[in-house]
């Protein structure tokens, strides 16, 4: 009961340095670390049943390491815009990978809870498992397709061209028409009232 005690006065005194805590202490009259201890349960309990999960991993995945790309990038220190750089890289073909699997994660048991736990060890400066992950397999695997994504992308960009310029001359196509039509009907329409006024003229 003692040990009990004494870890949570150690865990106490870590909460003590952030004031929200305190402020939602003094609001609530529940000590900080029960607080601390019911939003965990609340938030593990959220992620293992899915729960806003997709939309909780996304702001995990975006927000912090968002946040310390741009403080690396007004940093005078360069080292840590390479991690960052990693860190989206490996964000970026993990989603992908995603992409094509999304029928199959659907059927995975707490695959959010693993894709949380996975964001984090990749992000985080004490981790740095982004930084792992391309060091081991990425960074060969991109060296060694390299010119394939460059081909593919160039393809890829053409296509879209001749899909934009197809649609550009479609739409101008449509709207030269409307255009016509628009003004062979207002012709007929102000010739029928000339018609009409003559006749009443006689």
């Amino acid at each position: 009961m003692d040990a009990l005690k004494a870890q949570l006065e150690g865990v106490r005194a870590s909460l003590d340095r952030i004031p929200i805590l305190q402020k939602a202490e003094d609001a609530t009259k529940v000590p900080k670390e029960f607080l601390v201890l019911g939003g965990g349960i609340i938030f593990f309990v959220l992620i293992f049943f899915g729960i806003g999960a997709g939309t909780l991993c996304g702001i995990v995945g975006f927000v912090y390491p968002a946040f310390k790309s741009f403080e690396s990038i007004e940093s005078k220190i360069r080292g840590d815009d390479t991690q960052w750089l990693i860190y989206w890289v490996v964000y970026a073909f993990f989603s992908i990978i995603e992409v094509f699997v999304d029928f199959l994660l659907y059927w995975i048991p707490f695959y959010y809870a693993f894709k949380l736990a996975f964001l984090l060890w990749a992000m985080l400066p004490q981790t740095k498992g982004a930084k792992f992950l391309y060091d081991s397999f990425l960074k060969d695997f991109l060296k060694k397709n390299e010119s394939k994504i460059d081909k593919a992308l160039h393809d890829a960009k053409r296509s879209a061209s001749v899909i934009a310029s197809e649609v550009a001359a479609a739409t101008a196509d449509v709207t030269a028409s409307g255009l016509s039509a628009a003004a062979e009907y207002a012709n007929k329409t102000k010739a029928s009232g000339t018609d009409k006024v003559d006749k009443k003229t006689d």
